[in-house]
């Protein structure tokens, strides 16, 4: 409820800054859990999406924005909590199927759950290859997902920037896709060809050159590099 609110009282201001062009917004189903997957340019993009949606939107921030000090550390845990944020503990393994289990929690509660299957923000502008995570959750879920493009965040704060400027933000939302019928949660291969189906949705969204491969930083030891070699998500 709380979240709805806050959500009613930035909307206006936020849109009278940004003045975003919305399309597709009746592919947003009004009632019941859903997925709305998209790509990632901006630290302003969760806000975004959420402030322009036909709903209240939940997605997932680091555990730090909520536990700061002070004045500083109480506007921030009221701002993100206030535009739907849920707290998590970022990072790989045990971490990431945290998130996941956090926002499956998100979907059964028959919630709205953005997320980005590239994983982090894209550098060069280019969309990178989706992680599978985001077809684990609609198979083992069984919800709808909604792709999105957003073209022009990466503008309105540029990666590095605690500033927000004046641009032109445009909102795509394309049409739910089902991704069970590509198979169960269990099988690797059903999650990677669902999540490539996906992706390639989200690309006609956005217009943005595909990369072809993960967005991640290079591999800091061997090690890394064995156990990103046998993740279940490059099956």
């Amino acid at each position: 409820m709380f979240a709805s609110v806050a959500r009613r009282l930035a909307a206006p201001m936020a849109k009278a800054t940004f003045r975003p062009k919305v399309e597709g917004k009746r592919n947003v189903p009004k009632r019941g859990a859903v997925i709305l997957a998209s790509n990632h340019l901006s630290f302003i993009d969760s806000v975004v999406i959420t402030l322009v949606a036909p709903r209240t939107v939940a997605f997932l921030a680091k555990s730090d924005y909520f536990a700061g000090a002070g004045v500083k550390g109480a506007l921030s845990k009221a701002f993100f909590s206030g535009v739907g944020a849920v707290p998590v503990e970022r990072g790989a393994g045990a971490a990431a199927q945290a998130a996941l289990d956090a926002g499956l929690e998100i979907l059964e509660n028959g919630d709205a759950f953005a997320i980005y299957p590239e994983g982090t923000r894209s550098l060069d502008g280019r969309l990178y290859r989706g992680r599978t995570g985001v077809a684990w959750l609609a198979m083992t879920a069984g919800v709808p997902v909604v792709p999105v493009g957003l073209i022009g965040t990466d503008q309105l704060q540029p990666v590095g920037s605690n500033r927000i400027r004046r641009a032109k933000v445009t909102v795509r939302f394309g049409k739910p896709l089902d991704l069970g019928t590509f198979g169960p949660a269990t099988s690797g291969r059903a999650r990677r060809q669902a999540t490539d189906a996906l992706m390639a949705e989200i690309q006609k969204l956005s217009g943005q050159e595909p990369a072809g491969r993960y967005n991640e930083p290079p591999a800091a030891n061997v090690v890394e590099r064995v156990k990103r070699a046998l993740s279940p998500e490059r099956l």
